[in-house]
Protein backbone atom coordinates (compact mmCIF):
# COMPACT_ATOMS: atom_id res chain seq x y z
CA UNK A 1 0.00 0.00 0.00
CA UNK A 2 2.78 2.09 0.71
CA UNK A 3 4.65 1.71 -2.32
CA UNK A 4 1.30 2.10 -4.24
CA UNK A 5 0.76 5.82 -2.68
CA UNK A 6 4.60 6.22 -3.16
CA UNK A 7 4.13 5.21 -7.27
CA UNK A 8 1.07 7.48 -7.68
CA UNK A 9 2.91 10.56 -5.60
CA UNK A 10 5.20 10.19 -8.13
CA UNK A 11 3.09 10.00 -11.16
CA UNK A 12 1.62 13.05 -10.05
CA UNK A 13 4.74 14.65 -9.56
CA UNK A 14 5.93 14.08 -13.01
CA UNK A 15 2.21 15.03 -14.69
CA UNK A 16 2.34 18.51 -12.74
CA UNK A 17 5.53 19.28 -14.00
CA UNK A 18 4.41 18.23 -17.71
CA UNK A 19 1.17 20.44 -17.11
CA UNK A 20 3.48 23.05 -16.38
CA UNK A 21 5.77 22.93 -19.00
CA UNK A 22 3.01 22.28 -21.20
CA UNK A 23 0.93 25.81 -20.13
CA UNK A 24 4.40 27.35 -20.19
CA UNK A 25 5.09 26.57 -23.97
CA UNK A 26 1.80 27.17 -25.49
CA UNK A 27 1.01 30.11 -23.53
CA UNK A 28 -0.03 33.04 -26.05
CA UNK A 29 -0.44 36.77 -24.63
CA UNK A 30 -1.51 39.80 -26.26
CA UNK A 31 -0.74 43.62 -26.02
CA UNK A 32 -3.46 45.79 -24.92
CA UNK A 33 -4.01 49.02 -24.20
CA UNK A 34 -6.88 50.62 -21.58
CA UNK A 35 -7.28 53.72 -19.91
CA UNK A 36 -4.01 54.92 -21.29
CA UNK A 37 -1.47 52.87 -20.01
CA UNK A 38 -0.31 48.94 -21.86
CA UNK A 39 -0.66 45.42 -20.42
CA UNK A 40 -1.06 42.00 -21.40
CA UNK A 41 -4.04 39.84 -21.56
CA UNK A 42 -4.55 35.90 -22.76
CA UNK A 43 -6.66 34.15 -24.33
CA UNK A 44 -9.59 33.96 -21.83
CA UNK A 45 -9.56 37.36 -21.90
CA UNK A 46 -7.77 38.65 -18.80
CA UNK A 47 -5.31 40.41 -17.88
CA UNK A 48 -1.93 38.12 -16.75
CA UNK A 49 0.11 41.18 -16.49
CA UNK A 50 -2.06 44.61 -15.48
CA UNK A 51 -2.34 47.73 -17.53
CA UNK A 52 0.26 49.94 -16.14
CA UNK A 53 3.11 51.11 -18.71
CA UNK A 54 3.17 54.25 -20.47
CA UNK A 55 3.72 52.16 -23.55
CA UNK A 56 5.04 49.06 -24.74
CA UNK A 57 5.75 46.37 -27.46
CA UNK A 58 3.69 43.17 -28.31
CA UNK A 59 6.26 39.94 -26.89
CA UNK A 60 9.37 38.56 -29.55
CA UNK A 61 11.49 36.00 -28.46
CA UNK A 62 9.84 35.62 -24.95
CA UNK A 63 10.45 38.90 -23.81
CA UNK A 64 8.59 42.48 -24.06
CA UNK A 65 9.71 45.98 -24.01
CA UNK A 66 8.04 48.25 -21.99
CA UNK A 67 7.99 51.61 -21.23
CA UNK A 68 8.01 53.88 -17.50
CA UNK A 69 9.28 57.75 -17.19
CA UNK A 70 10.32 57.64 -20.75
CA UNK A 71 12.88 54.95 -20.72
CA UNK A 72 12.41 50.83 -21.93
CA UNK A 73 13.35 48.32 -20.38
CA UNK A 74 12.49 44.39 -20.75
CA UNK A 75 9.99 42.14 -18.63
CA UNK A 76 9.07 38.40 -18.66
CA UNK A 77 5.79 36.51 -19.33
CA UNK A 78 4.87 37.01 -15.97
CA UNK A 79 5.85 40.53 -15.69
CA UNK A 80 8.87 40.87 -14.20
CA UNK A 81 11.77 43.18 -15.39
CA UNK A 82 14.47 40.88 -16.23
CA UNK A 83 16.66 44.08 -17.71
CA UNK A 84 16.37 47.49 -16.21
CA UNK A 85 14.47 49.82 -17.62
CA UNK A 86 17.12 52.41 -19.13
CA UNK A 87 17.29 52.69 -22.67
CA UNK A 88 16.42 55.48 -24.77
CA UNK A 89 14.91 53.48 -27.62
CA UNK A 90 14.96 49.52 -28.00
CA UNK A 91 13.48 46.80 -30.85
CA UNK A 92 12.54 43.51 -30.69
CA UNK A 93 14.04 40.22 -29.39
CA UNK A 94 15.10 38.23 -31.65
CA UNK A 95 17.59 35.17 -31.48
CA UNK A 96 18.41 35.97 -28.57
CA UNK A 97 19.59 39.68 -29.32
CA UNK A 98 18.04 43.14 -29.42
CA UNK A 99 18.97 46.50 -30.61
CA UNK A 100 19.14 49.07 -27.77
CA UNK A 101 20.29 52.85 -27.78
CA UNK A 102 21.49 54.66 -24.47
CA UNK A 103 23.33 57.34 -23.97
CA UNK A 104 23.39 58.12 -27.97
CA UNK A 105 25.32 54.52 -28.53
CA UNK A 106 23.00 51.89 -30.40
CA UNK A 107 23.97 48.26 -29.65
CA UNK A 108 23.05 44.78 -29.30
CA UNK A 109 22.09 42.92 -25.84
CA UNK A 110 21.25 39.59 -24.85
CA UNK A 111 18.67 38.43 -22.85
CA UNK A 112 20.52 39.09 -19.82
CA UNK A 113 20.85 42.69 -20.66
CA UNK A 114 24.38 41.94 -21.39
CA UNK A 115 26.26 43.93 -24.51
CA UNK A 116 27.17 41.71 -27.20
CA UNK A 117 29.95 42.65 -29.44
CA UNK A 118 29.62 42.78 -32.89
CA UNK A 119 31.58 44.30 -36.16
CA UNK A 120 31.76 48.30 -36.10
CA UNK A 121 28.49 49.33 -37.92
CA UNK A 122 27.34 52.60 -39.88
CA UNK A 123 23.59 51.18 -38.63
CA UNK A 124 22.78 48.49 -36.15
CA UNK A 125 19.56 46.51 -37.67
CA UNK A 126 17.09 43.68 -36.12
CA UNK A 127 17.94 40.38 -36.02
CA UNK A 128 15.91 37.70 -38.29
CA UNK A 129 15.89 34.10 -37.77
CA UNK A 130 19.93 34.41 -36.63
CA UNK A 131 21.34 36.79 -38.73
CA UNK A 132 21.52 40.48 -39.28
CA UNK A 133 22.79 42.67 -41.34
CA UNK A 134 26.03 45.52 -40.57
CA UNK A 135 27.00 48.24 -43.13
CA UNK A 136 30.63 49.05 -43.47
CA UNK A 137 31.53 51.47 -46.33
CA UNK A 138 28.36 51.55 -47.87
CA UNK A 139 27.97 47.78 -48.26
CA UNK A 140 25.86 45.57 -46.69
CA UNK A 141 26.87 41.96 -45.04
CA UNK A 142 25.92 39.89 -42.16
CA UNK A 143 26.54 38.77 -38.54
CA UNK A 144 25.17 35.84 -36.73
CA UNK A 145 23.79 35.80 -32.96
CA UNK A 146 26.94 34.91 -31.80
CA UNK A 147 27.92 38.87 -32.99
CA UNK A 148 30.61 37.35 -35.61
CA UNK A 149 30.89 37.78 -39.40
CA UNK A 150 28.69 35.67 -41.83
CA UNK A 151 29.11 37.43 -44.75
CA UNK A 152 31.62 40.38 -45.22
CA UNK A 153 29.93 43.81 -46.77
CA UNK A 154 29.32 42.63 -50.26
CA UNK A 155 26.01 43.92 -50.92
CA UNK A 156 24.65 47.66 -51.73
CA UNK A 157 21.37 46.60 -50.39
CA UNK A 158 19.91 43.40 -48.82
CA UNK A 159 16.25 43.62 -47.60
CA UNK A 160 14.36 40.98 -44.76
CA UNK A 161 15.14 37.30 -44.24
CA UNK A 162 11.82 35.09 -44.98
CA UNK A 163 11.80 31.28 -45.41
CA UNK A 164 15.81 32.11 -44.69
CA UNK A 165 16.56 33.31 -48.15
CA UNK A 166 16.52 37.44 -48.73
CA UNK A 167 17.12 39.28 -51.98
CA UNK A 168 20.21 41.07 -52.38
CA UNK A 169 21.37 44.30 -54.58
CA UNK A 170 24.40 44.65 -56.08
CA UNK A 171 25.08 47.88 -58.63
CA UNK A 172 21.36 47.87 -60.11
CA UNK A 173 20.60 43.89 -60.00
CA UNK A 174 19.27 41.72 -57.93
CA UNK A 175 19.74 38.18 -56.65
CA UNK A 176 19.07 36.23 -53.46
CA UNK A 177 20.94 34.72 -50.53
CA UNK A 178 20.44 32.15 -47.67
CA UNK A 179 21.56 32.51 -44.29
CA UNK A 180 24.87 31.62 -44.83
CA UNK A 181 25.53 34.18 -47.31
CA UNK A 182 25.68 31.97 -50.29
CA UNK A 183 24.10 33.06 -53.49
CA UNK A 184 21.53 30.72 -54.49
CA UNK A 185 20.18 33.27 -56.83
CA UNK A 186 22.53 35.13 -58.89
CA UNK A 187 22.44 39.07 -59.15
CA UNK A 188 21.05 39.42 -62.80
CA UNK A 189 17.54 40.35 -62.31
CA UNK A 190 15.88 44.17 -62.64
CA UNK A 191 13.78 43.05 -60.08
CA UNK A 192 13.23 40.20 -57.62
CA UNK A 193 10.18 39.06 -55.29
CA UNK A 194 10.68 39.39 -51.26
CA UNK A 195 10.20 35.54 -50.53
CA UNK A 196 11.47 32.38 -51.98
CA UNK A 197 8.81 28.83 -51.84
CA UNK A 198 8.80 25.73 -53.07
CA UNK A 199 6.86 27.15 -56.12
CA UNK A 200 9.44 29.87 -57.13
CA UNK A 201 10.38 33.40 -56.82
CA UNK A 202 8.89 35.86 -59.40
CA UNK A 203 11.53 38.21 -61.11
CA UNK A 204 11.94 40.93 -63.85
CA UNK A 205 15.27 40.37 -66.27
CA UNK A 206 15.20 43.47 -68.60
CA UNK A 207 12.12 43.92 -69.99
CA UNK A 208 10.82 40.51 -69.24
CA UNK A 209 8.92 39.54 -66.18
CA UNK A 210 8.59 35.85 -65.04
CA UNK A 211 9.24 33.19 -62.52
CA UNK A 212 12.54 31.93 -61.34
CA UNK A 213 12.42 27.71 -60.23
CA UNK A 214 14.77 25.05 -60.66
CA UNK A 215 17.73 27.92 -61.31
CA UNK A 216 15.34 28.59 -64.51
CA UNK A 217 14.06 31.93 -65.29
CA UNK A 218 10.58 31.39 -67.17
CA UNK A 219 9.31 34.13 -69.39
CA UNK A 220 5.62 34.82 -68.63
CA UNK A 221 4.24 35.42 -71.89
CA UNK A 222 3.12 39.08 -72.52
CA UNK A 223 2.91 39.73 -68.89
CA UNK A 224 4.19 43.48 -67.98
CA UNK A 225 3.83 42.63 -63.96
CA UNK A 226 4.20 39.23 -61.71
CA UNK A 227 3.72 39.03 -57.85
CA UNK A 228 4.55 36.22 -55.63
CA UNK A 229 3.72 33.23 -54.65
CA UNK A 230 2.34 32.83 -51.08
CA UNK A 231 3.07 29.79 -49.01
CA UNK A 232 2.77 26.75 -49.97
CA UNK A 233 0.45 28.15 -53.34
CA UNK A 234 1.16 26.67 -56.58
CA UNK A 235 0.07 29.76 -58.56
CA UNK A 236 1.26 33.53 -58.40
CA UNK A 237 -0.58 35.83 -60.57
CA UNK A 238 0.04 38.46 -63.53
CA UNK A 239 -0.77 41.21 -65.47
CA UNK A 240 -0.85 41.20 -69.18
CA UNK A 241 -2.75 44.03 -71.18
CA UNK A 242 -4.33 45.33 -67.84
CA UNK A 243 -5.69 42.48 -66.71
CA UNK A 244 -4.77 39.56 -64.23
CA UNK A 245 -4.71 35.77 -64.30
CA UNK A 246 -2.86 33.14 -62.45
CA UNK A 247 0.83 31.21 -63.63
CA UNK A 248 2.78 28.18 -62.43
CA UNK A 249 5.90 27.84 -61.63
CA UNK A 250 6.85 27.58 -65.30
CA UNK A 251 5.39 30.84 -66.20
CA UNK A 252 2.42 29.19 -67.87
CA UNK A 253 -0.77 30.73 -67.66
CA UNK A 254 -3.36 28.88 -65.87
CA UNK A 255 -6.14 30.94 -65.84
CA UNK A 256 -6.62 33.72 -68.31
CA UNK A 257 -5.86 37.37 -67.47
CA UNK A 258 -9.38 38.58 -67.22
CA UNK A 259 -9.70 40.13 -63.94
CA UNK A 260 -8.74 44.12 -62.80
CA UNK A 261 -7.51 42.67 -59.50
CA UNK A 262 -6.53 39.71 -57.22
CA UNK A 263 -4.69 38.91 -54.24
CA UNK A 264 -2.54 35.30 -53.59
CA UNK A 265 -3.84 31.77 -53.35
CA UNK A 266 -4.31 30.66 -49.88
CA UNK A 267 -6.31 26.79 -48.93
CA UNK A 268 -7.00 26.66 -52.49
CA UNK A 269 -9.09 29.84 -53.30
CA UNK A 270 -7.60 33.45 -54.39
CA UNK A 271 -9.85 36.68 -54.56
CA UNK A 272 -10.10 38.63 -57.64
CA UNK A 273 -12.04 41.79 -58.75
CA UNK A 274 -14.15 42.33 -61.77
CA UNK A 275 -15.10 45.86 -61.82
CA UNK A 276 -15.63 47.27 -58.44
CA UNK A 277 -16.80 43.68 -56.77
CA UNK A 278 -14.80 41.02 -55.51
CA UNK A 279 -15.63 37.25 -55.24
CA UNK A 280 -13.21 33.91 -54.88
CA UNK A 281 -11.83 31.52 -57.54
CA UNK A 282 -10.79 28.19 -57.32
CA UNK A 283 -7.40 26.63 -59.20
CA UNK A 284 -9.20 25.78 -62.19
CA UNK A 285 -10.58 29.26 -62.28
CA UNK A 286 -13.78 28.90 -61.42
CA UNK A 287 -15.80 31.67 -59.34
CA UNK A 288 -16.87 29.45 -56.28
CA UNK A 289 -17.72 32.23 -54.11
CA UNK A 290 -20.04 34.98 -55.60
CA UNK A 291 -18.21 38.40 -57.04
CA UNK A 292 -20.33 40.64 -54.59
CA UNK A 293 -18.08 42.45 -52.43
CA UNK A 294 -16.42 45.84 -51.99
CA UNK A 295 -13.05 44.49 -51.40
CA UNK A 296 -11.75 41.23 -49.89
CA UNK A 297 -8.83 39.59 -48.47
CA UNK A 298 -6.87 36.19 -48.61
CA UNK A 299 -8.00 33.45 -46.44
CA UNK A 300 -6.60 32.64 -42.58
CA UNK A 301 -7.86 28.98 -41.16
CA UNK A 302 -10.77 29.02 -43.22
CA UNK A 303 -12.11 32.43 -42.77
CA UNK A 304 -11.78 35.46 -44.98
CA UNK A 305 -12.46 38.94 -44.28
CA UNK A 306 -14.95 40.74 -46.95
CA UNK A 307 -16.24 43.79 -47.17
CA UNK A 308 -19.37 45.94 -47.98
CA UNK A 309 -19.00 49.15 -45.70
CA UNK A 310 -17.38 47.58 -43.37
CA UNK A 311 -15.75 44.30 -42.59
CA UNK A 312 -16.85 41.02 -42.02
CA UNK A 313 -15.83 37.04 -42.57
CA UNK A 314 -16.97 34.72 -44.59
CA UNK A 315 -16.10 30.55 -44.41
CA UNK A 316 -14.82 28.63 -47.39
CA UNK A 317 -18.50 27.90 -48.58
CA UNK A 318 -18.94 31.86 -49.09
CA UNK A 319 -21.33 31.58 -46.10
CA UNK A 320 -20.93 34.83 -43.95
CA UNK A 321 -20.27 34.02 -40.45
CA UNK A 322 -19.51 37.27 -38.74
CA UNK A 323 -21.55 40.34 -39.74
CA UNK A 324 -19.44 43.11 -42.03
CA UNK A 325 -19.66 45.59 -38.88
CA UNK A 326 -15.57 45.83 -38.19
CA UNK A 327 -12.40 47.31 -39.38
CA UNK A 328 -9.40 45.01 -39.72
CA UNK A 329 -5.83 46.25 -39.91
CA UNK A 330 -2.54 42.89 -39.59
CA UNK A 331 -0.90 45.37 -36.84
CA UNK A 332 1.72 43.22 -35.79
CA UNK A 333 1.09 40.29 -37.15
CA UNK A 334 4.27 39.37 -38.25
CA UNK A 335 5.40 38.71 -34.54
CA UNK A 336 2.98 36.22 -34.78
CA UNK A 337 4.58 34.34 -37.44
CA UNK A 338 2.12 35.30 -40.03
CA UNK A 339 1.13 38.38 -42.28
CA UNK A 340 -2.96 38.64 -42.15
CA UNK A 341 -5.90 40.74 -41.53
CA UNK A 342 -7.49 37.30 -40.75
CA UNK A 343 -7.35 34.92 -37.84
CA UNK A 344 -4.14 33.79 -36.14
CA UNK A 345 -4.75 30.84 -33.97
CA UNK A 346 -8.82 31.44 -33.48
CA UNK A 347 -8.78 35.00 -33.50
CA UNK A 348 -8.89 37.95 -35.32
CA UNK A 349 -8.47 41.53 -34.28
CA UNK A 350 -10.82 43.87 -35.25
CA UNK A 351 -11.89 47.34 -34.81
CA UNK A 352 -15.29 48.83 -33.29
CA UNK A 353 -16.90 51.73 -32.55
CA UNK A 354 -16.04 50.91 -28.89
CA UNK A 355 -12.44 50.28 -29.77
CA UNK A 356 -10.13 46.87 -30.48
CA UNK A 357 -10.67 43.87 -29.34
CA UNK A 358 -10.54 39.66 -30.73
CA UNK A 359 -13.55 38.04 -32.01
CA UNK A 360 -13.47 34.04 -32.24
CA UNK A 361 -14.53 32.30 -35.51
CA UNK A 362 -18.43 32.40 -34.29
CA UNK A 363 -17.96 36.14 -34.05
CA UNK A 364 -17.61 36.32 -29.71
CA UNK A 365 -16.22 38.77 -28.28
CA UNK A 366 -13.37 37.78 -26.02
CA UNK A 367 -13.87 38.74 -22.71
CA UNK A 368 -16.79 40.40 -23.80
CA UNK A 369 -14.37 43.34 -23.64
CA UNK A 370 -12.75 46.33 -26.02
CA UNK A 371 -9.45 48.26 -25.78
CA UNK A 372 -8.00 51.41 -26.49
CA UNK A 373 -5.51 49.11 -28.93
CA UNK A 374 -4.98 45.66 -29.13
CA UNK A 375 -2.34 43.70 -30.96
CA UNK A 376 -2.53 40.06 -32.46
CA UNK A 377 -1.49 37.58 -29.71
CA UNK A 378 1.54 35.70 -29.63
CA UNK A 379 3.05 32.75 -28.57
CA UNK A 380 5.25 32.65 -25.46
CA UNK A 381 8.22 29.96 -25.96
Amino acid sequence: MKTSKIMYSKLTVVLSLFLVSFLSFSQELALVKEGGKAGYIDKSGNYVIEAQFDNAKSFSDGLAAIEKDKKWGFINPSGEIVIPVEYDKVKYFNSGLAVVLKDDVWQYINKSGTKVETPTSDKYFDFNDGVAFYKANDKIGLIGSDGKVILEPTYDNIKKFRNGYAKVKQGDLWGMIDKTGKLIIPAEYTAIGNEHTPAGVDARKGEAFGIISNNTFHVIEGADKVWGFKGDAKLAYARKDKKIGFVNSNGKWVIQPSFDKARAFVDGLAPVAKGKTWGYINDQGEMTIASSYRDAEIFSEGMAPVKEKKWGFIDKTGKLIIPMEYDITAGFAFLAGKDTKGFINGLARVKSKKGWGFLDTSGNLLGNKWFENAEPFVTIK
